[in-house]
């Protein structure tokens, strides 16, 4: 059976670099999946996704996937590993879809969770410790990546939460909410 690992925390902390970190101690050859669509006329967004590329050992594979993350986690190899980075840019993607849509497409990624033969990385951001948006499509985004990560923290068999520069294994020092199903 494959691990499932979520590494959480808000921007800055730490958390790629975790998970990159966790990857590389698995001694797995890994495939990174990269969430972000590109935009090319962003440069200031071209340079976050240049950092990230330049962090990355050399062997590891890239795939993008802005869309089709499902797909790739159900076609995983056994006794390899994805690291997804990340689940807030792969929400972003699905903004437009309406709720029945973006529920189809969490459940379809939750559900493919236990059947993956590959270990999986997961880095999430945690986007609702401020104040409530105040306008509609960003308590959408706020509400449907919190959900996401609580539903997926409750199928993984580590969750870390990174802050400061810190990662704190919540499986251990924490106590596990009851699941939601929404």
């Amino acid at each position: 059976m494959s691990k499932v690992i979520l590494v959480t925390g808000p921007a800055r902390s730490g958390k790629s670099e975790w998970a990159e970190d966790l990857a590389i101690q698995s001694g797995k050859p890994v495939t990174y999946v990269a969430t972000a669509m590109e935009y090319p006329d962003d440069q200031e967004w071209q340079e976050r996704i240049e950092k990230h590329k330049q962090r990355r050992p050399q062997d590891w594979l890239t795939v993008s996937a802005p869309i089709e993350l499902t797909a790739i986690v159900s076609k995983a190899q056994p006794d390899s590993l994805i690291l997804v980075d990340s689940l807030g840019t792969w929400v972003a993607n699905f903004l437009d879809k309406d709720d029945l849509e973006w529920e189809k497409t969490s459940v379809d990624l939750l559900t493919v969770l236990p059947l993956a033969e590959a270990d999986l990385v997961f880095v999430a951001e945690e986007t609702g410790w401020g104040v409530v948006p105040a306008y509609p499509v960003g308590r959408k985004f706020r509400d449907r990546l919190g959900t996401l990560v609580r539903r997926l923290s409750a199928v993984c068999n580590t969750v870390y939460l990174v802050t400061g520069g810190y990662a704190l294994d919540l499986s251990v020092l924490g106590v596990s909410l009851p699941s939601i199903k929404s």
